[in-house]
């Protein structure tokens, strides 16, 4: 079976849309969402029924189509969302895979996993409220996932009469807001989620908006997925060597491409050892195959016998990252218990997990007016700073800038396995303060 590069450039032009909606609470992420599914008819008839079923047992006349996403009995009970829901449709022209993250701020952590893989964020903005607090946090996660696009949603547009003033002073000072932060792409829409307000359908009420709906954006919006020119990076999960007298001397690396694309003949080098060799062979579904891309799950096999096991990262021999020990990054702090300079962790970088200590925290983000607060000694829950690591083995690291998936890690609780930190290598919107001289070893150092 062999791919040619015109079937590569085919799939390169996908039609898929991820996106995660982000917003503080009250502000009608999940109406939204559930008006969006409801519209699109996207909603089965049996989700319907029991969506209506729950709101006549409320007491209410319309189906709350919030119901259609809030899933947990304590999120239906409290009228907010606490975990992600993921939420998967389609249209005539696009799929899409849907992250409904929770608007609470000691929730705030949940958006940094709904948000890590998203095509485009969609911020929601209460316009009775405008922009607050949460709406800033939400804002620099998006910039620190480096979102490509983000989507403000000045929802509750008939609660303040449809008032183009008030949507467009809401617009301007988000704009401004997450320009400084480095968003790249913004585009504002007023909707009413309730009624239905530009969110599938134009709306009536506001004839001096000439945008496009949410749907028709979220239609339209381009997402690039470049498998061809993006790093080649390739975690290894599993070595398969059956010994079996139909396969005696099989030796293969599975795993599933993290980035960009892989060809038999190949040369590659494996990370951390820098030992090289040549692809003799991709196995693909039960099938051998010339060349292979991101996300697809495969089998390298290698000319060469090089010690290779789980953790271990192929990548092709022109296009390798430097290994460190040290590791600069950004990080948005999603424990409960705080993290601090002296620490001991676990880093989870790909496949690889190894001790760490933090041996540094230069700066933590004020979201007010995104000043840095140097030297901080700690990150508390949603803190959002930047940190410096030093790590037992050395890890080939790509920056965040240039690899969502080779670019990110996390830091882990080694006495109970709790996710403490989520972290991106590299340079951010937050820069770090100059670091102070580092102090005397504290017994665990590399």
């Amino acid at each position: 079976m062999t791919t040619t590069t015109e079937q590569l450039a085919d799939l390169s032009a996908t039609t898929l849309l991820r996106f995660a909606t982000a917003g503080s609470v009250d502000d009608g992420k999940s109406t939204l969402v559930g008006r969006l599914l409801h519209d699109s008819k996207s909603v089965l008839t049996d989700q319907l029924e029991a969506v209506e079923a729950a709101s006549a047992k409320r007491g209410q006349d319309a189906p709350d189509l919030a119901l259609l996403t809030d899933g947990l009995r304590a999120e239906r009970e409290q009228g907010i969302t606490i975990d992600v829901a993921y939420r998967y449709f389609a249209t005539a022209r696009r799929r899409f895979i849907l992250a409904d993250t929770p608007g609470h701020v000691q929730y705030t952590r949940n958006m940094v996993t709904g948000a890590s893989t998203a095509d485009l964020a969609l911020v929601l903005v209460d316009a009775r409220n405008g922009v607050v607090e949460q709406t800033r946090r939400h804002a620099a996660v998006a910039a620190l996932l480096r979102v490509p696009h983000v989507v403000l949603a000045v929802n509750k547009m008939d609660l303040v009469g449809y008032e183009e003033k008030v949507f467009a002073a809401i617009a301007e000072e988000f704009t401004t807001y997450a320009g400084e932060l480095g968003v790249p792409e913004i585009t504002a829409i007023p909707i009413s989620a309730l009624e239905g307000d530009n969110v599938v359908e134009p709306s009536a009420h506001m004839d001096w908006y000439g945008g496009p709906t949410v749907l028709e954006h979220l239609e339209t919006v381009p997402v690039s997925h470049d498998l061809t020119g993006c790093h080649a990076r390739l975690p290894v999960q599993y070595v398969i060597r059956p010994q079996t007298a139909e396969h005696p001397d099989y030796r293969g690396y599975a795993g599933q491409i993290a980035a960009g694309t892989f060809r038999v003949g190949e040369s590659v080098t494996v990370l951390p050892s820098g030992r090289t060799s040549k692809i003799s062979g991709i196995d693909l579904l039960g099938e051998s195959v010339d060349v292979a891309w991101t996300p697809q799950s495969v089998t390298l096999l290698l000319a060469d016998d090089v010690d290779i096991s789980r953790g271990d990262l192929i990548v092709p021999s022109g296009d390798a990252p430097a290994t460190t020990q040290d590791v600069e990054a950004t990080v948005c702090h999603v424990a409960d218990q705080p993290l601090a300079v002296g620490h001991r962790v676990l880093l989870k970088h790909g496949t690889r997990t190894v001790k760490a200590i933090v041996k540094d925290i230069p700066s933590r983000l004020t979201l007010d007016d995104l000043s840095l607060h140097p030297h901080p000694g700690q990150l508390v829950a949603n803190d959002i700073g930047r940190v410096k690591i030093r790590t037992a083995e050395r890890l080939p690291l790509d920056s965040y800038a240039d690899s969502r998936r080779t670019g990110a890690f996390i830091l882990i609780d080694p006495a109970d396995g709790t996710t403490l930190t989520a972290g991106m290598v590299g340079e951010s919107f937050a820069s770090p303060e100059p670091v102070r001289a580092e102090g005397e070893s504290d017994g665990w150092d590399f």
